[in-house]
């Protein structure tokens, strides 16, 4: 009996020591790993350190309000789309691509968006694709876009002044756009486009220059009856000049 036992003993020992460095070398082997093909939810890229660099992501898993990112935040405004997002060294949103379409019952609406952010703040690029369909007409819109942002923005900081503007709206409608307008002066809250390459909405093709308050200047584009045109506009929207001049 005292053989069988040190029998039992030493062989379920080399048995969980086997078993031991199977599972240790599986888990730490070295070297890139090749797939033919992988079924994934979602992949966080990271650094050594745990920072989140880029998430790829379907709809479902797509961070928004209740999940932070690199133990930030983030916003709980925003639609789960599939796509991409971007941080940067601190573990700060940067950007991101995400694009959606789907059939509705009076048509179709499908999007595609690319932007890069300002150091914590919203986006001073983007790549925008728009195509909609409403009661048997389409509309589709591609532009490259260039905007400013405000000089003090903070991703958090915006999300604080969001939050307290939705909860103003629920007690007084009225004051929202005067609250606004303070974090506005403040650098806090904003933004205008300044330059866009594209189809606008009014279906020209061109590239169209804004002034520092957001108010197009200057449009160089053909319109929706082949025409190429040159306008200039002062800081009220109203023509300064065009070329060729309207004949009367």
């Amino acid at each position: 009996m005292n053989r069988e036992l040190v029998f039992l003993r030493t062989f379920a020992a080399f048995v969980a020591i086997g078993v031991t460095l199977l599972t240790t070398s599986a888990f730490k082997k070295l070297g890139n790993q090749k797939f033919t093909e992988i079924d994934v939810e979602r992949i966080n890229i990271v650094e050594k350190d745990g920072t989140v660099k880029m998430i790829i992501t379907n709809v479902e898993r797509f961070p928004n309000g209740t999940q932070k990112v690199n133990n930030r935040s983030t916003n709980a405004d925003r639609k789960k789309r599939s796509g991409m997002l971007f941080f940067n060294e601190e573990g700060i949103e940067a950007g991101g691509f995400i694009y959606d379409g789907k059939k509705n019952e009076k048509g179709h609406s499908a999007g595609l968006s690319l932007t890069y952010d300002q150091y914590d703040g919203d986006q001073v690029m983007q790549l925008l694709t728009q195509d909609m369909e409403k009661d048997g007409k389409r509309f589709v819109s591609s532009t490259l876009a260039f905007n400013d942002r405000p000089i003090k923005e903070s991703q958090l900081k915006t999300m604080e002044i969001m939050t307290e503007l939705e909860e103003l709206r629920k007690k007084d409608p009225k004051v929202i756009e005067e609250k606004y307008r303070e974090y506005e002066a403040q650098d806090l809250v904003g933004g205008v486009p300044r330059v866009m390459l594209g189809k606008s909405r009014s279906q020209n093709n061109g590239l169209f220059l804004y002034d520092d308050k957001g108010m197009p200047r200057g449009m160089f584009y053909v319109d929706k009856e082949n025409n190429a045109k040159l306008d200039f506009f002062d800081d009220k929207g109203n023509t300064i000049a065009s070329f060729p001049e309207k004949k009367n």
